[in-house]
């Protein structure tokens, strides 16, 4: 206080002098404890990282352990899922079943000699269309790939195969037509008879009725329906249908489409063929009318429907066309239009034996009553072939 005052000049010096110094030892104390404290956790995070290996390596042990029981989980559920599938599939049977018992008379059925209140347990039903004036294509067909008497029936309780001509009624019941074929069901058993008056263009409403009225007598995995000129190998039929026993709503067979004919006067005419736009059109995809199968909730949707499922000229089509906007899985399965010899032949003997032959120029094996042997030589898989297919 009593000593000389402190000029500016010497103030500001001072100041900046300790805000220098101050500075210095404030960077190197920031230094030193940054490397103290870098080198600690360094030190520090070995042992934790060496633990939570451990616990990553324990940790994926124990789902590798648990992998083969995961797979067996998935395996189990699949396997319920499908037995629930065909529970609702049976169950969709048997209600097509009662509603079908219950028509009073709308779904006309005969069973005739098939006749039995309880159904009857099948792997495949197989309906040949056949015709009053086609005896000697139905000879043809029991001389050579229908099994015939005994075989037959063995067939149908050993394997579950069961295979009918499929026919109607004349336009005069009783007269002479109906009486030829109760004599020839009467000598040979292998007819299925429907309240049906037989005729080319009531194909749409005869296959209504063969799938309705087959539903109604057995409980079967598969419906086929087949022409009376077309040749078949049944256990190859039987092999080519239990690859596809697990699931629902099956259609297979040659799948086609095709021009929309809307000439009137020509062959497959169609005179509702502005419902498929303009002129030109062609058909969506369906299988070829010559054989194809079904699976038994497809039969049941058509036994429950029959009355309201619309028919157009053509069976195929008709048939086709019931099924789109359901889920229903379509295969094209080409060894069931093969064609006849050379390429059925060709085909056997490199072990590609064909499901069914015919000749696409004639929708059937051209003058089938003369040639159903010759294929059958040629194409055939043999007589024991049927017996040795396990389902």
């Amino acid at each position: 206080m009593r000593g000389k005052p402190v000029s500016g000049r010497a103030i500001l010096v001072l100041c900046l002098a300790s805000f220098l110094a101050g500075s210095l030892f404030t960077s190197r104390t920031w230094t030193w404890s940054s490397i103290h404290d870098h080198s600690q956790p360094q030190i520090s995070i070995i042992p934790q990282l060496e633990s939570v290996t451990q616990d990553c390596d324990h940790k994926r042990k124990l789902v590798e352990g648990k992998s083969g029981e995961i797979m067996g989980e998935v395996a189990k559920t699949h396997q319920a899922i499908q037995s629930l599938d065909k529970t609702i599939s049976a169950l969709e049977m048997e209600l097509a079943v009662a509603r079908t018992s219950q028509t009073n008379g709308q779904v006309p059925i005969e069973r005739g000699s098939d006749s039995n209140q309880n159904l009857r347990k099948a792997f495949v039903v197989i309906g040949i269309n056949t015709a009053f004036s086609s005896k000697k294509r139905r000879d043809s067909v029991r001389e050579t790939w229908m099994p015939r008497g005994a075989n037959l029936k063995k067939l149908e309780k050993d394997k579950g195969v069961v295979v009918r001509f499929v026919i109607g009624h004349s336009a005069t019941p009783g007269g002479v037509l109906d009486r030829a074929i109760d004599a020839e069901e009467a000598e040979h058993k292998d007819f299925l008879r429907l309240k049906h008056v037989e005729g080319y263009h009531e194909l749409s409403t005869k296959t209504r009725l063969y799938f309705s009225t087959a539903v109604s007598i057995w409980d079967a995995d598969f419906y086929v329906k087949v022409d009376d000129d077309v040749h078949v190998n049944l256990g190859m039929l039987m092999s080519t249908l239990a690859r596809y026993r697990s699931k629902p709503r099956i259609y297979i067979g040659c799948m086609k489409s095709g021009p929309v004919l809307f000439q009137k006067g020509v062959r497959y005419h169609e005179p509702e063929y502005w419902k498929f736009g303009e002129e030109g059109n062609e058909y969506f995809r369906h299988a070829t009318g010559q054989i194809y199968a079904i699976s038994k909730d497809l039969a049941a949707y058509i036994s429950i429907n029959l009355p309201i499922l619309h028919r157009y000229a053509n069976e195929d089509v008709s048939l086709g066309s019931w099924f789109i906007g359901l889920e229903v899985e379509h295969v094209d399965e080409h060894s069931m239009c093969c064609g006849t010899p050379p390429d059925c032949e060709w085909k056997a003997r490199t072990g590609n034996i064909c499901v069914a032959s015919f000749d696409w120029k004639c929708s059937g094996i051209c003058k089938s009553v003369e040639r159903m042997k010759d294929v059958h030589n040629s194409c055939g898989e043999g007589d024991n072939a049927v017996w040795n297919v396990d389902l």
